[in-house]
């Protein structure tokens, strides 16, 4: 399996053509997700391969969400009070051309022993860190035996109540999911893991297997979807994969404005964009399928949860609302209830 994760893609025409994109922004993909490419300029080829667009650095940030600022000890990021991300894994399936982490490409090398021990150590002295992210790079390309010991370490931390593991094998590289592998990960409940899917085309047989695989082995799966130009930004597109997620037991928990990283300003979708989206999703597709649509703020500032309003006026005995219909409605109010309701709508 490991063998078939290839640098470098396409002729000697496009590796001439984009030579300085792939020098800054190496490419990586393998053949199954190849496979799911139906042209140069299909949703699936505009997630992974290279385009001249990402030379243009002129908005963005190089590492927007300040990681390498909030590491305490290498690879580990810490920029919630009880939550901590850590960065196990250099390795990817595929490199995702929006990727947040980018500049990680060129020079990547797995935490040695040592800073896998300070990792561990700062999280032990650290009692209000009750959930930890384990991620990369992708944590399930890691040897099977050094993401097993990383889970026995975390799990012998008493207050690390939580464990979680940030993967897009599921949908890019199905075949590395093994039986053993996920009944190793099964030793390790509480432990839930936060999968990628971006398009219906990566909801295919051999992803449902994978995901199937987990799923059977009591790994609550959930899965962030990032919004992209050209790929799914699109009411239809997403309620297609939203609902495919459920059939295959995974929920969608995150739409994503995509991170402000430096090369990637072509992907970017107006906020209006994704607002208008859940508008459109609202009582058409079921409840559970609507994920909740955030912006991971730059600098660090952690995450902001977005929501079409809905409320059009306020009243002192009701609430005028919008259905998703676009019938207007009103809901009576509580004595006094209005000026909460204020406050909290236009604070």
């Amino acid at each position: 399996m490991r063998e078939e994760v290839k640098s470098g893609c396409g002729g000697s025409d496009s590796r001439t053509a984009l030579g300085e994109v792939m020098e800054r922004y190496p490419c990586r993909l393998n053949p199954y997700l190849a496979s799911l490419m139906e042209s140069e300029s299909c949703p699936m080829a505009r997630q992974f391969m290279p385009g001249v667009e990402e030379l243009d650095e002129s908005s963005g940030w190089i590492d927007p969400l300040a990681e390498e600022a909030l590491s305490p000890v290498s690879g580990l990021v810490h920029r919630y009070p009880n939550r901590a991300l850590w960065l196990v894994s250099h390795e990817c399936a595929a490199h995702c051309r929006f990727c947040t982490r980018k500049r990680r490409w060129k020079g990547a090398r797995e935490l040695s022993e040592e800073e896998l021990g300070e990792g561990l150590a700062y999280l032990r002295k650290n009692p209000k860190i009750v959930d930890v992210l384990l991620s990369g790079g992708d944590p399930l390309l890691l040897p099977a035996e050094r993401l097993d010991r990383i889970l026995h370490s975390l799990r012998s931390i008493p207050h690390i109540q939580v464990i979680r593991i940030g993967t897009r094998l599921p949908g890019v590289l199905p075949e590395a999911v093994t039986p053993e592998l996920a009944a190793m990960i099964r030793k390790y409940h509480p432990l839930f893991m936060n999968l990628h899917f971006n398009h219906p085309r990566e909801i295919t047989a051999e992803s449902r297997r994978s995901c199937a695989t987990l799923a059977d082995a009591g790994i609550p799966l959930g899965s962030q979807t990032v919004l992209l130009r050209g790929v799914n930004d699109d009411a239809a597109v997403l309620g297609e994969l939203f609902h495919g997620l459920l059939s295959m037991r995974v929920r969608p928990y995150y739409l994503m404005q995509m991170d402000l990283t430096a090369g990637t300003g072509h992907f970017r979708t107006p906020i209006a964009a994704g607002l208008k989206i859940l508008l459109a999703l609202r009582n058409r597709i079921s409840g559970i399928a609507v994920p909740q649509f955030v912006i991971d703020l730059p600098g660090g500032h952690g995450k902001v949860p977005l929501v079409p309003n809905s409320i059009q006026a306020i009243h002192e005995d009701r609430v005028e609302l919008t259905t998703y219909t676009g019938k207007r409605c009103t809901y009576p109010l509580l004595q006094g209830e209005h000026e909460d309701l204020r406050r909290l709508q236009f604070s």
